[in-house]
C-alpha cells in the first residue's frame, strides 16, 4: 500500500484530480524558469486567462461604438452587471436578487450600517471579533461615533478563549447572551483573517437574532473559499471582495448580500441614481424609488471595466461545477498540507488554524518555533525560492492552496523547502 504522504502518492493525486486543468485557466507567476509556488490567493488571487479577454471585449466596444455600447449587444453596458448576478449568487449561495457587485469592501461595509447599524440609547453596541482586520475595526469605530455614542463602551470586542487565538461558538454564545440587551449589531467575520478560523454563519444569525440584534458578516476570506449559504443562513446582510479566492484583481469591484426580507425595507440608505428602479430610472425625477433587493444599495452606474474580471473568474466556477466541486479538492489539499507539517515539520511549523475542517478554508496559518525572528527568516528565504505565502504580524505565515490553481505536489514542494531551511 502506497504511503499517503510519499511522493509517489501526491504525484496520483494530481493525475487524478478532476479539476487539473483549471490550472491552465491561469497566468502562473515565474520564479527563475520554473512557475512560483504560490500560495497567496488569500490575499490576492491569480489573474485568470479570461480576465484580459472580457478587458479587451469592453475596451473594443469603447473604441467601436463609444456611448452606444451601453445599449448594444448581450455584453451591454447598461445591463452589465446583470450578467454576474446569477453566477454570483451561485458561489455565496443566494437567491440572484440578493446579491449585488458595487464599490469596493469597506465602502459596502459603510453602506450596510447606514442601514442595519441604528442604534438607540437603549441598544447602541456592535459585537466583533477581537483582532478583527483593521479596516473592519476602522469603520465600526467610526459608525459608533458618528451616531454619537462611545466606542470605548459600545464596541464590544469578544477575545479569544482558545489556544492559538481561536474563538469557541460557546465564547461568542457567552457574549452575545451578556450583552444581548444592548447589541444593534453583531459584524463577524466568515473567516478569522489571521488565524484562518471559519464560523458557523447560521447559528451567529440565531444568537444574534434571539437577542434582538442584526446580524452581518465580513466575508473576504469566505467567499469563494467556502460553500456559503446566505439565504438559508437568515444573516441579514454580508459583504466581501472579489481579489481574493474570487480571483478578479488588486482592488476589484466587491459584493453584497442583503436577505431577501429586506428588499423591500423602510429602512435609511443612503441612495444614488442606480440604485433607483430601472423602469424608471431615466425619467430623471427627484424621488428615489429604490429597486427592490440588493441592487437598491447601489450608488453609482458600475465600472464596467472593473466588472470585466470578475466575470472571467465567475465563469470558471461554472466550469469547475461550482463551490462544492472546488471545496472537495480544497478540503484534500489543504488536508495533504496539515498531515506533512505534523509528520516532517512539527519541530519547526506549529499550525494555528484549527485542526476541524469544518472550521477553516483552504488557508493554514503556521507559527515558527523559535519566535518571530526565525518566523520572518523562514518567509523570507521561501520568497527567495520562489515560493511565496504571506506575512501577518505579529509572528504568522498563512499559507493558502487555492483548489483553482494549485496542485497537491504544489504543497509537497512547499514542506521540502521548508525541511532545506531547517537544515540550514
Amino acid at each position: 500500500m502506497t504511503d499517503p504522504l510519499s511522493r509517489t502518492h501526491v504525484i496520483a493525486l494530481d493525475a487524478a484530480d478532476p479539476l487539473r486543468a483549471l490550472r491552465n485557466d491561469f497566468l502562473i507567476p515565474r520564479h527563475k524558469h520554473n512557475d512560483q509556488l504560490y500560495f497567496c490567493g488569500n490575499s490576492l488571487g491569480l489573474q485568470p486567462r479570461g480576465a484580459r479577454v472580457h478587458i479587451n471585449e469592453v475596451l473594443d466596444k469603447w473604441a467601436n461604438e463609444a456611448v452606444e455600447g451601453h445599449f448594444t449587444g448581450n455584453a451591454q453596458w447598461m445591463t452589465y452587471h446583470e450578467l454576474l448576478r446569477e453566477p454570483l449568487a451561485n458561489v455565496v449561495g443566494a437567491q440572484p436578487s440578493e446579491v449585488v457587485a458595487m464599490n469596493t469592501l469597506t465602502t459596502n461595509l459603510h453602506l450596510m450600517m447606514v442601514s442595519f447599524y441604528r442604534p438607540t440609547a437603549e441598544r447602541p453596541a456592535i459585537l466583533m471579533e477581537a483582532g478583527a482586520f483593521p479596516s473592519d475595526r476602522h469603520a465600526m469605530e467610526s459608525q459608533v461615533r458618528f451616531h454619537g455614542f462611545d466606542p470605548a463602551t459600545d464596541l464590544i470586542e469578544v477575545e479569544p478563549d482558545q489556544p492559538d487565538g481561536t474563538l469557541s461558538m460557546a465564547a461568542i454564545d457567552r457574549a452575545i447572551a451578556e450583552h444581548g440587551p444592548r447589541l444593534a449589531l453583531v459584524l463577524w467575520p466568515g473567516i478569522q483573517y489571521r488565524t484562518g478560523q471559519a464560523f458557523d454563519l447560521a447559528e451567529i444569525a440565531r444568537l444574534g437574532h434571539a437577542q434582538g440584534a442584526v446580524v452581518g458578516f465580513d466575508l473576504a476570506h469566505a467567499a469563494g473559499n467556502l460553500p456559503l449559504r446566505l439565504h438559508d443562513s437568515g444573516v441579514d446582510f454580508a459583504v466581501w471582495c472579489h481579489y481574493k479566492y474570487m480571483n478578479s484583481g488588486p482592488g476589484a469591484v466587491a459584493g453584497c448580500f442583503v436577505h431577501e426580507r429586506h428588499a423591500n425595507t423602510d429602512r435609511p440608505r443612503f441612495a444614488g441614481w442606480w440604485g433607483h428602479e430601472k423602469e424608471t430610472r431615466f425619467r430623471m425625477a427627484p424621488e428615489f424609488v429604490p429597486t427592490p433587493g440588493a441592487d437598491g444599495w447601489q450608488l453609482s452606474n458600475p465600472p464596467i471595466l472593473g466588472l470585466a474580471p470578475l466575470r472571467a473568474s465567475l465563469e470558471l466556477y461554472e466550469k469547475a461545477g461550482g463551490m462544492e466541486a472546488l471545496r472537495a479538492k480544497s478540503l484534500k489539499l489543504t488536508g495533504l498540507l496539515e498531515a506533512l507539517i505534523r509528520a516532517r515539520l512539527s519541530d519547526v511549523l506549529q499550525i494555528v488554524t484549527p485542526d476541524d475542517p469544518g472550521q477553516r478554508g483552504a488557508q493554514l496559518s503556521l507559527r515558527v518555533v523559535g519566535g518571530r525572528e526565525r518566523g520572518r527568516e523562514l518567509f523570507e528565504y521561501l520568497l527567495s525560492v520562489g515560493t511565496v505565502g504571506d506575512w501577518r504580524e505579529p509572528d504568522v505565515i498563512r499559507i493558502s492552496p487555492a483548489p483553482f490553481y494549485n496542485r497537491y505536489m504544489d504543497v509537497y514542494r512547499f514542506v521540502e523547502e521548508v525541511e532545506t531551511w531547517r537544515g540550514f
